[in-house]
């Protein structure tokens, strides 16, 4: 009898332990919000997919935060690189009860979407937007972990002016691009260029004749565009049809192996720059590369930053012991993360404190790095 009671108290007592461990685990949703259709869901995904790899990896781990088990899940939506969308998903999200959100990836996106995180006090990494204003605007929620457009438009600019004396540019309205073009104008006007023609498009045009045909008669010896490569790709091959000459230069929403397929030929010789180092020369690159593209295929263009927030995000909270936005905010301004793009650490704005920029160019089909420079 006694060892039958035994046998039942252990059992009850096992029992009691398990279930209060059950209640114990918790699941956190981390919001992700990018492109995922339209003509720049190749880089969205390319995004979401950085994302699910680091919190796939966290979750192997079997965090425990405030002791309790914790399951981390990725909520992830289309904003369709818009505006309004973007601000309809980042309040779908938080009413889903996310407790951050890595993303937006176009700065046009994340400026109005940020400051509905920043009325819910939500935690915001953008891994991709570049706009100055996203982090001007004095949100405390808002963080980015790629350099600024200040800080590549400069050497951008540099670099047209060192290509050649006659600069023309042409952006596509967005945040990104019109942000990007004009920190590029006062770079290149800095280091002696003169600026021939400052043109304009939108991020929805494939036909560039127009506006190529006007530049084409002021002999420019350099065209950049602000815009990512849905639109650079035709304007390089229109370029080229027009029988133009002159160096075709962006930044990174055209340092993508897509640009490469929807141009052909004539991407040969474009260059682009993208904040950061190249992925071989990361400190962890090699091996990210390595298991993204057994997972998800070529990484397309900001999957390492991507999965960077994710990670650091989740430093945050370990480091608070919280999961609560509220607690682990604090945190974020505090990060001293060593990432797979390098080290990661926020000024007061949020901003990244420190990155290098990397030129590229199309050579044989494929990107080569040209050189880095530290802005």
């Amino acid at each position: 009898m006694k060892s039958t009671l035994l046998a039942l108290s252990v059992a009850v007592a096992l029992g009691l332990s398990m279930t209060a461990q059950a209640e114990e685990a918790v699941t956190v949703k981390i919001g992700q919000s990018s492109p995922l259709t339209g003509p720049q869901a190749h880089i969205g995904k390319d995004n979401d997919n950085g994302v699910r790899l680091a919190i796939d990896e966290i979750n192997a781990t079997k965090p425990v935060i405030d002791g309790k088990a914790v399951t981390f899940e990725v909520m992830s939506e289309d904003d369709q690189a818009d505006p309004k969308t973007a601000t309809i998903v980042a309040q779908r999200m938080i009413d889903e009860g996310i407790v951050g959100v890595v993303g937006h990836l176009n700065s046009g996106a994340t400026i109005p979407a940020s400051k509905v995180y920043a009325d819910n006090d939500i935690p915001q990494i953008s891994p991709s937007a570049t706009a100055i204003k996203y982090t001007a605007q004095g949100f405390k929620t808002a963080f980015r972990v790629m350099t600024n457009d200040e800080q590549q438009g400069k050497v951008l600019g540099a670099y047209a002016a060192k290509l050649g004396k006659k600069v023309a540019i042409v952006d596509d309205q967005t945040a990104y691009g019109q942000g990007l073009a004009a920190e590029v104008e006062k770079a290149a006007k800095a280091a002696g260029a003169e600026v021939v023609a400052v043109e304009h498009t939108n991020d929805k045009a494939t036909d560039f004749s127009a506006i190529l045909t006007s530049i084409k008669g002021k002999a420019p010896d350099v065209v950049f565009f602000g815009g990512m490569d849905p639109q650079g790709a035709p304007m390089a091959k229109q370029m080229r049809q027009l029988g133009m000459k002159a160096q075709f230069l962006g930044g990174d929403g055209l340092q993508t192996p897509k640009f490469i397929e929807l141009a052909g030929a004539d991407a040969e010789g474009a260059i682009a720059s993208i904040p950061g180092l190249p992925i071989e020369k990361m400190p962890k690159g090699a091996d990210f590369k390595k298991k993204f593209e057994e997972k998800y295929g070529q990484i397309q263009l900001y999957a390492p930053y991507a999965y960077d927030a994710a990670y650091v995000m989740v430093d945050a909270m370990q480091r608070a012991n919280s999961t609560d936005p509220a607690k682990y905010l604090p945190e974020l301004g505090k990060t001293s993360f060593e990432g797979v793009t390098g080290k990661i650490g926020f000024d007061a704005k949020g901003d990244l404190t420190s990155g290098p920029i990397t030129l590229y160019t199309v050579k044989g089909g494929k990107w080569e790095t040209l050189e880095t420079v530290q802005p």
